[in-house]
Order: structure tokens, then C-alpha cells, then sequence
């Protein structure tokens, strides 16, 4: 036992330094992905629990982002198409039957005057694919002129995606516009006017305006991060495996010529 310990880690301390390197970073990273995965589970769970809650009326009176986030909400109101916002560099939330990458597009953020409120709600309309020949060019979609009923989940934002910098070119508030992220706050700024604290993503209710509402569960991309997790830990179980098998060819070969202490 004792030529055994010898051959395997006394006269191998650099290789077994560098394997149990390896089985750390293995294991550490493995678990890691272990927990993102257990954590958009977890969020999908309270997502769905806060959906079962009583549905609110944004049109009822001032709600909190506390009080209403995560939840159903119906408003009714007239969308104020002149203000609209593209998000740019969103891809499709649920990718097309056979496709294998991505497609590109936007967001449509556009406010809606609440009726007998004078309060702006901001809906995500849906998404709507980029002309990838001119990105200038906007999708065309329907917009009601008169008041409306929508439907959807509350949210403190649409999701940011990465922006080198901040713009400083002279916004024209008269025009729809396209930006990298949505800033709440700062729309109410520039505007001047009373905001609800949050979004509504509106759901798919069978209105035919150009726009796609197939929104991407939150335990999107569970799947993957228990793969990535399988192969960390398979990383760590090869460099525990080949530092055994050297060790012991090494052992043997030691034995068979005599070279053991």
C-alpha cells in the first residue's frame, strides 16, 4: 500500500497537483451550472404561482411594481403610435419550426393612454423580424385607432441586451425610434408624463397586427446548463481517470523492472 501511495502521489506531485486542479474546476463549474438551471426552475414556479393571483385592471387606480409584478393584467386605453420604440437586436423568443439559428428582429414598446386615467402605460406589443438589408426599414404591422382591450404580464422591464455606450443624439419625440434598451423612467422624463411603473407584455389573443406573442418560457435553456453541467463533471471524472491510469501504468511498469521502494 505504502509503493502504491509512493507511485500514485509522492514521486507524482505535479501530475497530482494539476489533476486535482482539474476535478476542482470540474466540479465547481458543473455545480454552478447545476444551479442556474435549479434557479430558472425556481423563477418559472413563482412566475406561475403570481399568474394564478386575481387578474388586475390598470385602468382600477395607481399600482406598485411590487404589488403587480409577474402578474395578469387587462387595460384598456389608446396606443400613442407616435412614441414608439423598436428594440433592436432581439432574437425570435421562440425560433421556427426546423430552424437551427436565430432570427433576428424587435421589440415594440408603444404607450398606451389608460382611459379615465391620466396615466401612460407602456406595452411590449410583440416582436417583429429585422429587413436585414436595411435596418432603418421597420416591420409593418397594425396599430388600432381607437381604444383598445389588451392582455398580458407585468414586468419591470423588456430585457436589456448589451449597448457600448449611452446615445446622445438628439431624440425626435415625434417619430418612432430604435434603441438598444427601454428606459422607463427616462421616457417619463422626456415626456413629461405619468407613468405606471412598469410594463405589460401583452399575450397572444388572436389579434392579427403583423406581430408575433409566442413568448419564450423562463425555463428556457434549462436543458442546456444540465448538459454543460454533465460536462464539467465529466471533465473532472477524465482528469481523475487519467491520473489513475497513469499512476497505476507507472506502478506496474516500476514493478516489473524492480524500481520499487
Amino acid at each position: 500500500m505504502n509503493n502504491l501511495f509512493t507511485a500514485l502521489i509522492a514521486k507524482r506531485i505535479v501530475a497530482t497537483l494539476s489533476a486535482l486542479l482539474v476535478i476542482a474546476i470540474g466540479c465547481a463549474a458543473g455545480i454552478w451550472q447545476l444551479s442556474r438551471a435549479e434557479g430558472k426552475i425556481a423563477l418559472a414556479a413563482n412566475l406561475l404561482a403570481r399568474q394564478q393571483m386575481p387578474i388586475l385592471s390598470a385602468n382600477a387606480g395607481p399600482l406598485t411594481l411590487e404589488e403587480a409584478s409577474e402578474r395578469r393584467m387587462i387595460a384598456r386605453g389608446q396606443y400613442i403610435p407616435r412614441a414608439a420604440i423598436w428594440l433592436d437586436n432581439r432574437p425570435r423568443p421562440i425560433p421556427s419550426v426546423g430552424s437551427n439559428s436565430s432570427q433576428s428582429g424587435f421589440y415594440l414598446l408603444m404607450p398606451l393612454q389608460l382611459q379615465g386615467r391620466d396615466e401612460i402605460l407602456w406595452v411590449n406589443r410583440g416582436w417583429a423580424p429585422r429587413n436585414n438589408e436595411n435596418r432603418e426599414s421597420l416591420p409593418p404591422i397594425k396599430t388600432p385607432s381607437n381604444q383598445v382591450n389588451i392582455e398580458g404580464i407585468v414586468f419591470a422591464h423588456p430585457g436589456r441586451v448589451y449597448a457600448l455606450g449611452e446615445s446622445k443624439a438628439a431624440i425626435d419625440t415625434g417619430k418612432p425610434r430604435i434603441e438598444q434598451n427601454f428606459d422607463l423612467v427616462g421616457e417619463g422624463k422626456l415626456r413629461g408624463w405619468a407613468q405606471s411603473p412598469f410594463i405589460l407584455r401583452e399575450v397572444d389573443t388572436g389579434i392579427d397586427d403583423g406581430l408575433l406573442r409566442e413568448w419564450a418560457p423562463l425555463t428556457t435553456g434549462v436543458d442546456r446548463h444540465y448538459a454543460y453541467a454533465f460536462q464539467w463533471f465529466a471533465l473532472a471524472l477524465v482528469g481523475f481517470l487519467f491520473w489513475l491510469i497513469t499512476g497505476l501504468r507507472q506502478y506496474r511498469w516500476r514493478g516489473l523492472n524492480g524500481d520499487q521502494e
